[in-house]
């Protein structure tokens, strides 16, 4: 089943975002060729000044796993959390069909 991967940064000012885009559209190419790599987009927050999330879609969790935990990435990656002095935040999440169903840790 398809996944979808919410991709979270702060960007603090223009001279900040000028440094990270060379490192975006690095992710973003490399993703691109990745075995289970659907699509992508990125959306600039409205309402709170220099949030950016990527939805990124694959078709399966251990594709974006692969990729996430790859040695290729984790350099752009390190690059990128290093310039924002942040984190990148991750949520994963998977369609409902037929509803909602959720599941609880127990």
């Amino acid at each position: 089943m398809t996944v979808s991967i919410i991709i979270k940064r702060i960007v603090k000012d223009d001279t900040m975002a000028a440094q990270l885009a060379p490192f975006i559209v690095q992710l973003r190419s490399r993703a691109a060729a990745q075995p289970g790599f659907l699509s992508s987009q990125t959306f600039s927050c409205l309402d709170c000044e220099g949030e950016y999330l990527v939805i990124s879609n694959w078709h399966t969790l251990e594709d974006w796993n692969r990729w996430m935990n790859s040695d290729e990435r984790m350099v752009i990656q390190k690059n990128v959390d290093e310039l924002l002095g942040d984190k990148t935040h991750y949520r994963y999440y998977e369609p409902v069909v037929g509803g909602i169903s959720p599941r609880f840790q127990k």
